[in-house]
């Protein structure tokens, strides 16, 4: 095992195209840290920089005690798990997982006894004798992580290795890495475009997009305190609802978010907890409000100056919680542009009106069409400056 330290990684193509800026970030001995992002951010480009599978432009990899920049992939004493499984399809999963050691000239009673160690942690004994083809998709990637594990690496570099299983079999296998990587304690270098993933599995989560890492910190950190709006967007499901608004104060300490003609009391710890808003009061602010952070006032008991008037437009009763679609009269503020906001509605809503989601109790009995008072957890808003799209904190 071996701390991993990217010291202003680089990557530049040949046609010029940047696919990594600067990028520093210290994984710790024995910690997972999970690179989340979305396509074409940069996030497997480094990981295969790490591993040697692409030469690095600028800036340092130092695996251990010693810089890798320059040693050849082979000798570098990481492992790579793939999206695809990459296994051979005319050995049985014995000889699939035995494979690197025996090209590394390693007695065949050690192999035999790593082997059958790294079945019984990951639950392959039974089918040691089989094929690939004879294997479903979890058991596959889980004999591509056997193949991996064997060879007692410093580092695991796992790239989208649950994009190709069902939703079923991505849980499961989900659950076992974050249980294989506790027990063996291996530095682990984990690269997804599921934020749900990132959020259950890392200690914790780099966010990156278009090749720049943005915030880095805990699950939670990451969660409770984006640093701008697209990390905002980016982390959570369903998205973060993000509407353009203003912030006005009608009587000293008194605070109020007008959205529309409709307006939310923030409490006074919030200008405590956020002491740059008030330099935003009469201003424009992007406000945040997450899903979760909803409720149907009918369950909550109307609080004065904490629910938004509006009318179901869409309903999807999802068992645990029900998600309501409803429109507010603000205009809606894409935290990801490169995608459609949440809020562009199912029929061509003009820019002045957003289509928020909140997430209810299933007591709620909601339906499309209804007048509903939807009560908001106003000590739990995200305040945004409208130019610069970064978190307003200090």
């Amino acid at each position: 095992m071996a701390q991993l330290v990217l010291s202003e990684l680089g990557k530049v193509y040949s046609d010029g195209t940047r696919a990594v800026h600067d990028l520093s970030l210290e994984v710790r001995d024995g910690e997972f840290v999970v690179l989340v992002g979305p396509s074409g951010c940069g996030k497997t480009t480094a990981l295969r920089m790490i591993a040697g599978l692409e030469p690095v432009t600028t800036g340092t990899i130092q695996i251990g005690d010693r810089v890798v920049n320059q040693v050849p992939a082979r000798d570098r004493d990481v492992a790579m798990v793939f999206q695809s499984y990459a296994l051979y399809p005319h050995l049985n999963v014995y000889e699939n997982i035995a494979f690197s050691l025996r090209v590394r000239d390693i007695p065949k009673a050690d192999i035999d006894r790593r082997v059958r160690e790294v079945a019984t942690i990951l639950d392959l004994n039974e089918q040691l004798r089989r094929k690939p083809s004879q294997l479903s998709g979890g058991q596959r990637q889980r004999v591509a992580m056997a193949r991996a594990m064997v060879r007692q690496p410093k580092a695991f570099l796992m790239d989208e290795p649950l994009s190709n299983l069902d939703a079923a079999h991505r849980v499961q296998v989900r659950a076992e890495i974050a249980r294989i990587q506790q027990s063996l304690a291996t530095t682990t270098l984990y690269v997804t475009h599921n934020q749900t993933e990132a959020m259950t599995l890392g200690d914790r989560v780099v966010v990156m997009r278009g090749g720049v890492l943005l915030q880095v910190g805990s699950p939670q950190d990451v969660y409770d305190r984006p640093v701008n709006l697209f990390v905002a967007g980016f982390i959570g499901a369903p998205r973060m609802n993000c509407v353009a608004a203003t912030l006005v104060e009608p009587e000293p300490g008194q605070i109020e978010l007008c959205l529309g003609g409709q307006s939310l009391c923030l409490p006074p710890a919030t200008l405590h907890q956020r002491p740059g808003l008030r330099r935003y009061i009469g201003r424009s602010v992007v406000v945040g409000i997450r899903p979760e952070d909803t409720e149907d006032a009918e369950i909550t008991g109307e609080i004065t100056g904490s629910t938004i008037s509006s009318v179901a437009d869409l309903v999807e009763t999802m068992g645990s919680d029900i998600l309501v679609h409803f429109p507010v009269e603000a205009r809606a503020v894409p935290a990801i542009p490169a995608t459609p906001p949440l809020a562009a509605g199912r029929a061509g809503r003009d820019e002045q009106s957003s289509l928020l989601v909140g997430r209810f109790s299933p007591r709620s009995h909601v339906f499309e069409g209804q007048r509903i008072r939807v009560w908001v957890d106003t000590s739990r808003l995200h305040f945004f400056d409208p130019i610069t799209a970064l978190s307003i904190w200090h």
